[in-house]
């Protein structure tokens, strides 16, 4: 009885907390356009020209280490067997 009192109770408190606290989360739509003109020659979309290319490469050149180290680990290990 006090399982099955606990289930209720906490399955309570969980829908309780999804139909309060879901709606502080919303949006009402898009943000409002920022004042004047913004960007280096007038008004140009909303955004960055950050650049990510060294990033991706640093992120392949790992990754691509860390597989040759798994690959040369498990060849080593079979060539042992």
């Amino acid at each position: 009885m006090k399982k099955m009192l606990r289930n209720a109770l906490s399955s309570l408190l969980l829908l309780a907390m999804l139909f309060l606290f879901s709606p502080a989360f919303s949006q009402n739509g898009d943000p409002p356009p920022p004042p004047g003109e913004h960007g280096q020659t007038g008004n140009q979309a909303p955004g960055g020209g950050a650049a990510i290319g060294g990033g991706v490469l640093i992120l392949t050149l790992m990754s691509a280490a860390y597989g040759s180290r798994k690959w040369y680990l498990n060849h080593r290990k079979s060539i042992s067997e």
